[in-house]
């Protein structure tokens, strides 16, 4: 009996076979719709890498427009370091002798300093034309200064307010210089008056205060002392720098005490 059990045991329990329902690694490529998914590929090849190209292309042209920006403000910053320097350079004591001064330690006059500047921005430095405007301009090249200024003139950002500005002042410096003739001068400072008019129009936006105060100092030249007192008046009410409304102070007591 014992047997008789031991071998119907032994009958029902088939012996193992390891590798019957272990899955195959089959090589061949999925298919679909009876083609492979390389062989669907194989057509868009050349698409895929003139694709490929442009983009490569495309992002060199605008990382190497990035470098050249970077290059170009390393530029602008080692040029307004030197002209800095420059600026800070002492002008010597009129009569003074130069024997005992090393080259570059001192200049002979504003004038000398102010050209040493100009030329460490050269004609085409990226530091900027209102910058380059003012330089020229204090060295008494007006007609140089205001065609800088013109070149940003109608930016609507705060460089174009300080072109505009510029334009007047070197206007006006132009038509007060010594010996320019009275029809000259006086139709200089009503250039510049109109330039000083258009320098700031909306009533809230940078530097509005010292457009009025500007617009009162011409006002003041060409005679027209009431206009005159009423834009310093509404420069006052706006300004916030205490130098303008210090100056602003003075041009009225001026202006009421005669």
């Amino acid at each position: 009996m014992a047997e008789k059990f031991k071998k119907t045991d032994k009958a029902e329990t088939p012996e193992a076979k390891p590798d019957a329902a272990t899955p195959k690694f089959d090589p061949k490529p999925v298919v679909l719709g009876g083609e492979s998914f390389v062989e669907r590929l194989v057509p868009h090849i050349k698409k895929i890498a003139i694709g490929a190209i442009v983009i490569a292309i495309i992002l060199g042209v605008f990382f190497g427009f990035l470098a050249w920006k970077q290059g170009k403000r390393e530029d602008a910053t080692a040029e307004l370091t030197k002209v800095i320097e420059i600026s800070d350079t002492p002008v010597r004591a009129e009569g003074s002798g130069s024997a005992d001064d090393k080259k570059g330690s001192s200049y002979a006059s504003d004038d000398e300093r102010t050209k040493a500047m100009l030329d460490a921005l050269g004609p085409d430095s990226p530091s900027g034309p209102v910058y380059r405007g003012a330089l020229l301009a204090r060295e008494g090249r007006y007609d140089d200064a205001l065609a800088a200024y013109r070149e940003v003139q109608t930016d609507l950002g705060i460089e174009g307010v300080l072109a505009r500005e510029g334009i007047g002042l070197a206007l006006e410096a132009k038509a007060t210089a010594p010996k320019t003739e009275a029809a000259v001068r006086q139709k200089g400072l009503e250039d510049a008056l109109a330039e000083f008019k258009v320098m700031q129009p909306d009533e809230k936006g940078p530097r509005r205060a010292y457009a009025l105060y500007h617009q009162g100092r011409i006002l003041v030249m060409l005679g027209k002392r009431d206009e005159a007192k009423a834009a310093f008046e509404q420069a006052k009410t706006i300004g916030k720098a205490p130098e303008l409304n210090t100056a602003i102070e003075e041009r009225l007591i001026n202006l009421g005490a005669s």
